[in-house]
C-alpha cells in the first residue's frame, strides 16, 4: 500500500510538473513573439461633451431561446446604416455556463419596431466539430466583427478536453449571402494558431478595436497556471497577421481596448486577486509595444470590464464596483483613461446578485449596454445624450 501511494504521489506529481511547465513554455512562447505592426484605429462613437450627461431611453430583457436556464457573456456588433437592424447581439446559452447543450445565440434589435427580434441558434458545437474535423466539448464566450467584406466573424471560446483553461479560441465566419437574423450560418474558419501546445490556454471575451485599414486588434488572454492579456491582429479579410502580449503581469486577464488617439490605445483589465483594482497598460505607436501603467483606483471585484472609446478624449466604461461582489454595475466616464467620474450606476443589487460581463456599442446616435444577469438572461440599456425630459421613464 505504502508503495502504491508514493508511485501514484510520484505519478500526479509528474503530471501536475508538466502541465506547470507547459504553461511556462506557453507563456514564454507567446510573450517572446516579435511585435505586430503598427496600426491606426479609429473611434467607436461620436463625439460627447466635455461633462456629458447620459440617460436610459430604453431597458428590459433580451429575449432567450426555449427552455434556455443559462445565459452569459454578451457581444453587441453594430449594424450598417442601411439594415433593418441597429445591431446584433450574440451570447452563450444552453442548460447552465460549460453544458453539453450550449449554443452560440444570437438576436438583433429591429429598426422598424424598436424591438429586439426572437433569438435563434446560430452556432452549434456538433456541427462546428464535424465541419472543423475535431470534437468540441463545450462552448463559452462568443466575440464578434464585421470584417471588410460585410461578413460577420465569430471568435468562440470552445474546448476539447479540460475546462477553460484548456480552451480554444475558433473563428467562424457567415456563411450566408444576408446577414439578417434568420438567414444567418456560419462554418469554421480555424482555431486560431496562437501556441505550439495544440493552441489551447486562449480565451475571448471584449470586442475588437476597429482599425482604419478595415481589419481590427482582437483582445485576448492567456489562462493555463498564470494569466496574462494579449492581442490578435487581423487584415480586413479576417486573416490572422500575428499577437502581441500586453503586461508582464501575471495575474490580468480579459482585456478592453480604448483609444486615446488613433495610435495611442489603452488596455484596461480584470484583476484576478483578492481586493483588486482594474489593470492598465498602453501602447503609443498603434499596439506595436505595450507597458504597464499604475492601477486604477476603480475596484476590480475579480470581474469582466467593457470600455469603449468614442472620440477624442472622450472615453466610457461599464464596470464593477463593489468590492467582493458583481452586485452594483456601473457606468463611468474619462476624459484621459487615468481618471474616472461615475457617470450612471446602471444597477444595484444586494451581495449574492450578479450583474456582470459588460458589452458596450454605439449605434443609431446612442450608447447600448448589454449584460448578464444571475447567469439566466441577457439584460440591456440604450442611453441617449443630455438630460432626460421631465417626467420621462424608459
Amino acid at each position: 500500500m505504502l508503495s502504491s501511494f508514493f508511485f501514484f504521489r510520484s505519478v500526479y506529481g509528474r503530471l501536475l510538473a508538466a502541465v506547470l511547465g507547459a504553461a511556462v513554455l506557453l507563456a514564454l512562447d507567446a510573450g517572446q513573439r516579435a511585435p505586430v505592426p503598427a496600426a491606426v484605429a479609429v473611434w467607436s462613437g461620436a463625439p460627447l461633451p466635455a461633462n456629458p450627461v447620459l440617460h436610459v431611453v430604453a431597458r428590459g430583457p433580451i429575449p432567450m431561446p426555449p427552455d434556455a436556464a443559462a445565459a452569459h457573456a454578451s457581444s453587441l456588433l453594430p449594424m450598417s446604416p442601411g439594415h433593418a437592424a441597429a445591431l446584433t447581439v450574440f451570447w452563450f446559452s444552453g442548460e447552465r455556463e460549460s453544458g453539453p447543450q450550449v449554443q452560440i445565440a444570437a438576436s438583433q434589435f429591429d429598426r422598424a419596431t424598436q424591438r429586439w427580434l426572437p433569438p435563434r441558434a446560430v452556432v452549434n458545437r456538433q456541427v462546428m466539430g464535424a465541419q472543423l474535423g475535431q470534437g468540441l466539448r463545450r462552448l463559452g464566450n462568443p466575440v464578434a466583427w464585421m470584417d471588410g467584406d460585410g461578413k460577420i466573424n465569430l471568435f468562440v471560446v470552445a474546448t476539447g478536453w479540460g475546462g477553460w483553461a484548456a480552451s480554444r479560441i475558433l473563428q467562424v465566419r457567415q456563411t450566408s449571402s444576408s446577414n439578417a437574423l434568420a438567414d444567418l450560418t456560419f462554418a469554421p474558419v480555424r482555431v486560431l494558431p496562437l501556441s505550439w501546445l495544440w493552441n489551447t490556454s486562449f480565451l475571448v471575451r471584449n470586442a475588437p478595436l476597429p482599425l482604419a485599414d478595415g481589419g481590427m486588434v482582437l483582445p485576448l488572454h492567456f489562462e493555463l497556471g498564470i494569466k496574462y492579456p494579449s492581442a490578435a491582429r487581423f487584415d480586413a479579410h479576417g486573416a490572422f497577421k500575428g499577437m502581441v502580449r500586453l503586461s508582464q503581469r501575471p495575474y490580468l486577464l480579459q482585456p478592453t481596448l480604448l483609444m486615446q488617439s488613433p495610435q495611442e490605445w489603452l488596455a484596461l483589465m480584470r484583476d484576478e486577486r483578492p481586493n483588486g483594482k482594474i489593470g492598465v497598460a498602453r501602447t503609443a505607436d498603434g499596439g506595436r509595444h505595450w507597458s504597464d501603467l499604475p492601477d486604477l483606483a476603480l475596484d476590480n471585484p475579480d470581474s469582466a470590464v467593457a470600455g469603449l472609446g468614442v472620440a477624442p478624449g472622450r472615453m466610457l466604461l461599464a464596470h464593477n464596483s463593489s468590492p467582493g461582489s458583481r452586485a452594483t454595475l456601473d457606468l463611468s466616464y474619462s476624459l484621459d483613461g487615468r481618471n474616472w467620474t461615475v457617470l450612471n450606476t446602471l444597477e444595484r443589487g444586494k451581495p449574492e446578485d450578479e450583474f456582470s460581463y459588460p458589452a458596450l456599442a454605439w449605434a443609431d446616435g446612442s450608447l447600448w449596454l448589454s449584460y448578464t444577469v444571475d447567469r439566466e438572461r441577457i439584460a440591456w440599456q440604450r442611453f441617449a445624450v443630455g438630460p432626460a425630459p421631465a417626467g420621462g421613464k424608459p
